[in-house]
């Protein structure tokens, strides 16, 4: 049967975000560097620096905001751009030239933001020259000052290099920890960096010293080991290189231990380098492909028709199941990688065309379920190059195979030696599951509903195999880890969270916290509404099982979580700010009976009990959960902790937030505020706050005695000025806006006045002062008569 190269394409590209501007650069400029995520849903575009305008674009496909960001002229641009391998959140890092690194990442909020910001090279007077992120670390090679000449006539520069490395860890609020900087090579060449998901290839570039130019070096994180590699010579040594040993190389020193590799040849000639599972693939000017595999040996694969035109010409290299793919200009061939045999060449439309890896394994989108090729992107669109088998090609029918799958399925659970055959399951009433599938395929329910409840459940059985063995592998694969983790936490969610499920849940959130929030977030289908505030699609019986108390106890046994309490906890430690709102959420998603069926505590308790003790927990959570509880204890709670902190403004909008359906509680917020308002002067400026606060059935009479319960006692005569350093008393020009306040809301409408009409309905203009006149002096008379 023979074998068909096919393109199929899987999108054109109007389902990106930014898809104009994405369009513009694919196809106006053939140097722009392309990377895709470990997902496939996100697209770097990276103008490198000496383009005419430097920029950055990052396309998402499906829901999501696009970066972009351009450098003016005179302005360093970075150097280059990495996706971060964390499943559960987009991140990528940029690297500068100067050694600026900045960390963006995309969280809850919608759109990107700056994580994080370092120097890797601190001490000034270092640039660097290539860099690359293999496995969760951040590897670069950075070029030294040093003097003019070294004492064998070689340029100083030619060993003034040196390779570093840096951890790159997910966490949380600040999105990516960076350890410290550890030394790799030490007086090395300058060397490009290619990066597989496994290994780290330094290859020799234009600038490095013609004497090494044939050298390549592999070095394999996860083994702790270096590859020294001479392709054109046959020689490959290893050696020890652990940074977490504290293992570093002198460059020169390890070349003068390893015998042959310094004999005179010529420098390597590649004109494209290219990373695969498999190893590192180069192909020189003549049109021949070579694979350097991962324990340094070299084996030529095949020749192409055409040879790459100079440095300026355009190809693009990959590997899918056993065949290799090369774009060389307008031109696509397909060559089997055990034999060299040119399978296919294709002529496309256009010649800047490139190459992406699919998508890791376990990670795969949707519509890249039944693709196992490499992905071609160009300004028409993304492509999947693959291959076809042969439409004469007979396959069994479906129903066939759904009882020869149950057959061997109930025979390894059978206890009987008779061999069970598919005619029996087909005539028998006790196998009824497929035979409903059976019937289910005849047409009794249309393809299309059959497909979207597969679909689902085959992509994840798919998944979850694969990841089981790149795991068994021994491949320490952090994304693997992390994917397999999404898959188990959805997983359980969907079950009774209960005893061995509610253990393993815990566990997971251990282990592998941000992982394991990503998957709860999709599972309950978390949004933010731009407010602060979280919304969710998620169905009721899904939020019964989060909020469900499975404690009996007052402490968990074995310090095993519910699993509120375990969300809570999590979220605690990755972004605290969203706390609130989530628990705020999780009581509307609850409703108000929801503590009378449960254990009857409060789901605000519950959260401040993962917190810790009275005293020890973070006060601005606390805060905020008391504020977002609705419970009129616990609010009264937090405005009096505002009182005492003399946050008075923040004290008074917690009342002014409160609904008409409270008015108990804000007649409560009410009177503690003027009782402080009686005592001092620290809430004039928030008078009008606290007029507006003001319940309406309030009266002056019953203002004026609130006020004299509170005020302070008067330890001598009143003056009418205050001493100085002394708080001045309350006056009644303060209390005017009060009183207007409550004699609006009791105004009467008959003749009966308050006492206090004349002051509340003043005009405000004083009577006319009387004339003065003389004062006359009463004289005392002799006869007590006329006094009287």
């Amino acid at each position: 049967m023979k074998r068909a190269g096919t393109l199929r394409l899987l999108s054109d590209l109007s389902n990106f975000s930014g898809a104009a501007r994405l369009r513009e650069l694919l196809a106006g400029d053939p140097a722009v560097r392309v990377r895709g995520s470990l997902d496939g849903r996100y697209l770097l575009l990276l103008r490198p620096p000496g383009s005419p305008s430097p920029q950055l674009l990052v396309a998402v496909r499906g829901p999501g905001e696009e970066l972009e960001r351009a450098w003016p002229e005179g302005q360093p641009s970075p150097l280059d751009a990495f996706f971060l391998p964390w499943p559960a959140r987009p991140a990528l890092i940029l690297v500068w030239e100067s050694g600026l690194a900045e960390v963006w990442g995309a969280g809850i909020e919608p759109g990107w933001r700056l994580l994080q910001s370092t120097e890797l090279c601190p001490g000034g007077g270092a640039r660097v020259m290539a860099v690359a992120a293999p496995r969760g670390r951040l590897v670069w090679c950075e070029e030294r000052q040093s003097g003019a000449e070294d004492p064998q006539g070689r340029p100083a520069t030619a060993f003034s290099h040196c390779v570093c490395t840096k951890s790159l860890e997910p966490s949380g609020e600040i999105g990516t920890i960076l350890g410290h900087t550890q030394v790799l090579l030490h007086h090395c060449p300058s060397f490009g960096m290619i990066a597989s998901r496994k290994d780290l290839f330094l290859v020799p570039t234009a600038t490095t010293w013609p004497g090494v130019a044939h050298i390549l070096l592999i070095w394999s994180p996860s083994k702790g080991k270096m590859i020294v590699s001479a392709p054109h010579l046959g020689l490959s040594h290893s050696r020890s290189l652990n940074p977490r040993r504290g293992d570093t190389w002198d460059f020169r020193i390890l070349l003068r231990g390893l015998p042959g590799l310094l004999s005179p040849r010529e420098p390597l000639a590649v004109h494209t380098w290219a990373p695969t599972p498999q190893g590192l693939l180069l192909l020189d000017f003549r049109g021949t492909v070579s694979l350097v595999q991962p324990h340094g040996g070299t084996r030529t694969i095949g020749s192409l028709q055409e040879a790459p035109i100079g440095l300026d010409g355009s190809a693009a290299l990959g590997v899918f199941h056993g065949t290799l793919a090369c774009v060389l200009g307008p031109t696509l061939q397909l060559l089997d990688m055990g034999s060299g045999q040119l399978l296919e060449r294709k002529v496309l439309s256009t010649d800047r065309v490139h190459l992406l890896e699919p998508p890791a394994a376990g990670i795969k989108g949707e519509e890249e379920l039944e693709t196992q090729g490499l992905r071609l992107l160009s300004a028409m669109g993304l492509f999947c190059v693959g291959w076809e088998a042969s439409r004469d090609l007979d396959l069994p029918s479906a129903n066939s195979l759904v009882f020869e799958e149950a057959c061997s399925y109930y025979q390894r659970r059978s206890l009987r030696g008779a061999q069970l055959t598919p005619e029996e399951l087909r005539h028998n009433s006790t196998f009824q599951a497929p035979q409903a599938l059976d019937s289910i395929l005849q047409g009794h329910l249309p393809p299309s509903a059959l497909l979207t409840t597969l679909r689902a459940e085959l992509r994840d059985y798919r998944s979850l195999e694969q990841l089981k063995t790149q795991l068994a592998a021994g491949d320490e694969e952090e994304a693997g880890w992390a994917e397999l983790a999404e898959h188990e936490v959805a997983r359980l969610l969907r079950t009774e969270l209960t005893g061995d499920h509610l253990a393993q849940l815990n566990t997971v959130f251990q282990a592998l916290p941000t992982a394991a929030w990503g998957a709860t977030f999709r599972t309950l289908q978390l949004q933010p509404d731009g407010n602060g505030k979280l919304r969710s699609q998620a169905p009721p019986d899904v939020w019964k099982k989060v909020l469900q108390d499975t404690a009996a106890a007052k402490d968990p046994p074995n310090g095993i979580l519910p699993p509120f309490e375990l969300l809570c906890q999590c979220l605690c430690q990755l972004e605290p700010r969203w706390l609130p709102p989530f628990v705020e959420l999780a009581q509307q998603q609850g409703g108000p009976g929801w503590e009378a069926r449960g254990s009857g505590l409060p789901l605000y308790r519950r959260a401040l009990a993962v917190l810790g003790e009275d005293g020890t927990r973070p006060e601005a959570l606390e805060l905020e959960l008391l504020l977002g509880s609705g419970r009129p204890k616990a609010v009264l709670q937090a405005v009096e902790q505002l009182v005492q902190k003399e946050q008075w403004e923040r004290a008074l909008e917690a009342g002014l937030a409160l609904g008409p359906s409270s008015p108990l509680l804000r007649s409560e917020i009410f009177k503690l505020l003027l009782a402080e308002f009686a005592r001092h002067r620290h809430l004039d400026a928030h008078l009008p706050l606290l007029c507006r606060l003001c319940p309406p059935e309030v009266t002056p009479e019953d203002l004026l005695l609130l006020l004299q319960t509170h005020l302070p006692d008067e330890v001598g005569p009143p003056a009418p000025f205050s001493e100085p350093g002394v708080e001045p008393p309350l006056t009644v020009g303060l209390l005017r806006a009060l009183l207007e306040q409550t004699g609006v809301h009791g105004r009467p409408s008959g003749p009966v006045l308050s006492p206090y009409e004349d002051i509340l309905w003043d005009p405000g203009t004083p009577p006319p002062t009387p004339p003065r006149g003389p004062v006359t002096t009463l004289q005392t008379s002799d006869n007590p008569g006329l006094e009287a």
